[in-house]
């Protein structure tokens, strides 16, 4: 790789920890191909990416961010897990480590504060975004439909009633 390309890397690579909601680190040392095609398809499905860059060039592009501090995890056989949810990375790797004991989470970042293995765990249990929103509409929506209720039992009370009226009146 020469120096434009390093430089290109090291340019991208800051984009992605300025950008990331969340970004967490992760050793794969061990896993096999079809291991890590595995977690690339499960990162693709939950609108998140997996990116393996030289843990030196990471370092570069960690220089005077807010996410500096995790440049201590980049040592050894390290991937990059990034999403824009601040949920979403944590809880593909969370999910993939279950199932893969080779795959050791050693923490991240989220809006710039760091995170350790732990709080990544913790994260992961935090409701995505599109729950957050299904709840939300849930909540707005809840209402709405008790007054729709509301405004129309009272006159199915009064259209049963009526009939019945009719009908006694029809009977006597």
């Amino acid at each position: 790789m020469d120096r434009a390309q390093k430089e290109k890397v090291v340019e991208e690579l800051g984009q992605i920890f300025e950008s990331s909601g969340v970004v967490v680190v992760s050793r794969y040392e061990g896993l096999t191909v079809a291991e890590m095609t595995d977690l690339r398809a499960r990162a693709s499905a939950a609108e998140t990416s997996v990116r393996v860059a030289k843990n030196r060039l990471a370092k570069i592009a960690l220089e005077g961010t807010p996410s500096e501090s995790i440049a201590q995890y980049l040592e050894g056989m390290t991937v990059l897990t990034f999403s824009e949810d601040p949920v979403a990375a944590a809880k593909v790797v969370e999910d993939f480590a279950k199932d893969n004991k080779k795959f050791e989470i050693l923490g991240g970042t989220m809006g710039g504060a760091a995170l350790d293995r732990a709080g990544v765990e913790a994260v992961s249990k935090m409701p995505s975004r599109e729950e957050l929103i299904a709840s939300i509409v849930g909540c707005i929506g809840a209402p709405a439909s008790n007054i729709a209720g509301a405004i129309g039992a009272p006159a199915s009370n009064i259209a049963s009633i009526l009939s019945t009226i009719e009908e006694k009146a029809e009977a006597a």
